[in-house]
């Protein structure tokens, strides 16, 4: 049995984007209750050379649509990255999730030998395959950037653990 471009891409990224926004919301419960800072939160990083929560989430987010737009051929959407808050961040996640949701299956499939050109955040524009841009860039990058949003909020004393991660599936 083969497994399809789209089933390795869309509900990978659904399932984390949607376990992300239920973080979030845990951690929004877990700073009223203690009546702690918001901003504190949002601001909070792993160490100082790494970005901090907010734009791990960002990243993230970026990453699902990018990559899923990429592989459909499609243009990738903008979005601003402005979001100040909690309910904005879990409302990107979503904006993402249903950009992504929105793309046939069909689009996706069929997208191995695809060529995807990016330009990840330098001028030098890098190529790749479609099924090893998923696969060795892609994902991983996805991964990294939700780890470290989960990972920055677990060293804040949220309480939140592998189940919370992997979310439903």
């Amino acid at each position: 049995m083969t497994i399809s471009m789209y089933q390795a891409s869309v509900p990978v990224f659904n399932q984390l984007l949607s376990s992300l926004s239920a973080i979030l919301t845990k951690t929004e419960v877990h700073i009223a209750s203690n009546k702690l800072d918001a901003d504190a939160f949002l601001q909070a990083q792993l160490y100082p050379d790494m970005f901090n929560l907010t734009r791990q989430i960002q990243i993230a987010a970026d990453f699902a649509k990018g990559v899923s737009a990429r592989l459909a051929g499609l243009d990738v959407p903008m979005f601003e990255d402005n979001e100040s808050n909690f309910a904005e961040l879990k409302n990107r996640l979503e904006k993402t999730r249903h950009f992504i949701s929105d793309i046939p299956a069909s689009a996706i499939d069929g997208s191995e030998e695809r060529e995807i050109v990016t330009q990840a955040g330098t001028p030098k524009e890098k190529r790749f395959k479609g099924q090893h841009y998923l696969l060795h860039y892609g994902l991983p990058q996805f991964f990294f950037h939700v780890n470290t949003a989960y990972a920055i909020l677990r060293s804040q004393g949220v309480a939140i653990g592998k189940r919370d991660y992997m979310g439903v599936y």
